[in-house]
């Protein structure tokens, strides 16, 4: 019987490899997504449950369920952190979609005569300065919905442009210590200081501008159709745009200020939108006027639950890996005998197939010997190396969902020879600027 507390090393039993091989299948299930029209979120729902299934039976077995209980109820509260996020963030979204705030400003753009290639650089440019201000994940949604807007006749130009989108927004998250999880659990931790985070700036520019050039060139010609008439908001957009960046403040203020959870910021900001709905029914009921009228559930009802689950999925999954000892035991390895910079070059490439925030946890737990430099370059590479996949971060995987048969993995896996140039030539830039601090 294992120590209170203790966990079992589970790796080279029956059980370990068994969870290993039912996470293998259902992740070749979710790359198979377009050709078996299996939703993502139903295999990693089932392997999940599955992996847990024979946690439960070693632990209970060795007389420690109580270990397993907990080490669940951990997974539970980080999920929940998670999936509260996202639900206000693209409840905010699918609102301001609702208010016509991106028909708007498709319209802007378009009228103004913009190229598809025009096009592609703004969304990209703001998509990399907005990561590092918001987070990678809502400015992946926000201007995702402005490039599907705009691009509504070209679908090589949406596919090209949400690449883009996700790449910046992952590499805009790396620099700065609000625009990733990782990024946030690094600085916590005490191993970067927050001006520290800056050095990252150009490495994290490079590595979204050496795809992007290349994507230029396969990009469509001509420009959007201007729209027939000028559209506009409906009553309050301007309001929702105000309360969602409130919202991001919020979050912000209770993380860094109060020590408490980012998700119960944005709860409260949640309270904002269903406040702000009930002053617009009664006005639109007084005026008569029904664009004025918002029910903000109804924007809770369209959320990509397809998204959420396998957020769910995946979480639970890896988590049961990890509590089964593979995690720490590839991260030992990779640290022990191929050295810090190859370790963490590797580390990237992983969170592109496995989330970057337990990987990163494994890795601050283990805490391995490494300078300034080093500790920077694993928090590059954790945060921009998930952009080689379109699975291997959350702002790819909430992208797929809102652009559902237009972004694909398959698309995105087209330019990954790219995005892994300027995942390689990031690294070189670090270590080449950042040289004193290694």
């Amino acid at each position: 019987m294992p120590e209170a507390g203790a966990t079992i090393d589970l790796t080279r039993s029956w059980i370990g490899y068994a969870a290993l091989a039912i996470f293998a299948i259902s992740y070749l299930l979710v790359i198979l997504e377009e050709t078996t029209q299996l939703r993502k979120s139903k295999p990693v729902l089932v392997a999940a449950g599955l992996i847990w299934f024979l946690i439960g039976l070693a632990y209970t077995a060795a007389g420690a369920p109580q270990v397993a209980h907990d080490a669940a109820a951990h997974t539970i509260g980080e999920y929940g952190e998670l999936f509260l996020f996202l639900l206000v963030a693209i409840t905010y979204v699918n609102t301001l979609e609702e208010r016509r705030v991106f028909e708007v400003i498709r319209t802007r753009l378009t009228a103004r005569g913009l190229s598809y290639r025009q096009l592609f650089w703004i969304t990209g440019i703001l998509a990399f300065f907005l990561s590092g201000v918001l987070d990678n994940l809502t400015t992946a949604l926000v201007m995702g919905s402005v490039v599907l807007a705009v691009g509504v006749a070209s679908p090589r130009f949406v596919a090209l442009s949400c690449i883009s989108v996700v790449v910046a927004a992952n590499a805009g998250g790396a620099f700065t210590p609000f625009g990733d999880i990782t990024t946030l659990m690094v600085w916590q931790k005490g191993k970067v200081s927050f001006f520290e985070f800056f050095a990252l700036f150009v490495p994290s520019l490079v590595n979204w501008l050496v795809p992007a050039l290349l994507m230029h060139f396969a990009l469509p010609g001509g420009k959007p159709s201007a729209p027939a008439e000028r559209i506009h908001a409906k009553p309050g957009a301007f309001g929702v745009a105000v309360l969602f960046a409130l919202t991001i403040v919020t979050a912000v203020c209770f993380k860094n200020f109060l020590g408490l959870q980012p998700a119960l910021g944005m709860m409260l900001g949640l309270g904002y939108l269903q406040v702000w709905a009930y002053m617009l029914q009664q006005r639109g009921k007084r005026a008569e006027n029904t664009d004025m009228v918002l029910n903000s559930f109804k924007q809770i009802e369209r959320i990509e639950w397809d998204t959420l689950l396998f957020f769910f999925g995946i979480i639970f999954a890896v988590g049961g890996l990890g509590l089964m000892g593979y995690l720490a035991l590839a991260n030992e390895y990779l640290y022990t005998q191929w050295g810090a910079t190859a370790a963490n070059v590797t580390v990237g490439i992983l969170s592109a197939i496995v989330d970057n925030i337990p990987i990163m946890f494994a890795i601050l737990t283990m805490d391995p010997q490494m300078s300034h430099g080093q500790w920077l370059l694993v928090t590059l590479t954790a945060g921009v190396g998930g952009s080689l996949l379109s699975i291997g971060s959350a702002a790819g995987v909430a992208l797929m969902g809102h652009a559902h048969g237009k972004y694909t993995f398959m698309s995105h896996l087209k330019w990954t020879w790219a995005v892994a140039l300027g995942y390689a030539l990031s690294i070189i830039t670090h270590m080449v600027l950042n040289a004193a601090k290694f």
